[in-house]
């Protein structure tokens, strides 16, 4: 059995996509031509025929602008939806009432459905952002209520985020996109450096997602993204690795199913318990994410 039929007979969660309406607000870093391709909304109804397609059978929903109204919408989709088992909300961070915050998204259409906390760290100009007094006591909030902290950075950010997650740990600190590695120029350091060091705390996993768009989005191959993905593999290990597509960000270099088709290559080499990880059991165990008919996640030999 090859691994695309492994993981379409077995589902695949796919712990990170967006979605929005820009009739409910803009979302204002959809500037220049580039991007243009995104300016119209992308709904679950968009994404849905795709996911079935490639044999996906559940989500995480995450937020994609730092705006409290945001998070209530997503839970509230969440709650209607079959396909969505998982919201990643947004929260000021920076507020003395992030626990009441959170209390209240929980007790809300949909709380249930909220599993972790995101900022977009990447947007902001100061490097150690994250290890403010006032950031670091929002996120002992956000571990303290049970959730996770997806983190969005960029590899000059990184050592920010080990620090951090050395002095949190009892909160589970997950890197979106693989920490936003140059692949389009194809150099590896200091991003491999910077990535080993945090996998080396425990309490870090990571996201083997947003690679295409960190390549050239006109000609990217599986073999551009391999060093990259090996190097988060090895870091990491498969336990430690989750899929996420990034829909629909990921359409500007790639579609939903090429997304998806590209992971599975690079994972091909693993053993077949190895895969389930990446694919289902680590967004699963993260998460803590309740997927009918999804297989329990698995002890399996890490890399």
């Amino acid at each position: 059995m090859t691994a695309t039929e492994a993981n379409n007979a077995e589902g695949v969660i796919d712990a990170h996509h967006h979605v929005w309406d820009l009739s409910l607000r803009d979302q204002d870093w959809i500037i220049g031509q580039e991007l243009a391709p995104l300016r119209r909304d992308f709904t679950l109804a968009d994404l849905e025929p795709e996911t079935r397609a490639a044999g996906v059978t559940a989500t995480v929903l995450v937020q994609t602008i730092d705006v409290p109204e945001e998070t209530p919408e997503f839970l509230a989709l969440a709650q209607d939806s079959d396909l969505v088992a998982g919201v990643v909300g947004w929260t000021d961070l920076t507020s003395p009432d992030v626990a009441r915050a959170l209390a209240a998204l929980r007790e809300g259409p949909g709380g249930e459905h909220l599993v972790g906390i995101r900022h977009q760290v990447q947007g902001e100009s100061d490097p150690r952002w994250l290890v403010r007094p006032d950031v670091l006591r929002g996120l002992a909030a956000v571990a303290e209520a049970g959730l996770v902290y997806d983190l969005v950075v960029r590899p000059h950010q990184l050592a920010a985020a080990h620090e951090t997650a050395r002095l949190l740990p009892s909160l589970t600190f997950v890197l979106d996109h693989a920490g936003k590695p140059p692949i389009a120029s194809g150099e590896l350091r200091p991003w491999a450096d910077a990535v080993r060091l945090l996998a080396s705390l425990p309490n870090t996993v990571c996201k083997l997602s947003g690679m295409v768009t960190e390549a050239d989005w006109g000609q990217w191959s599986v073999e551009d993204l391999r060093p990259y993905a090996d190097t988060v593999l090895d870091a990491f290990g498969p336990r430690r690795l989750m899929f996420g597509s990034d829909w629909p960000v990921c359409r500007l270099a790639a579609t939903y199913a090429e997304v998806v088709a590209a992971a599975q290559e690079l994972t091909a080499a693993l053993h077949p318990a190895e895969r389930r990880e990446v694919f289902t059991g680590t967004a699963l165990r993260t998460y803590g994410l309740t997927v009918t008919g999804s297989p329990a996640p698995q002890e399996a030999p890490c890399a």
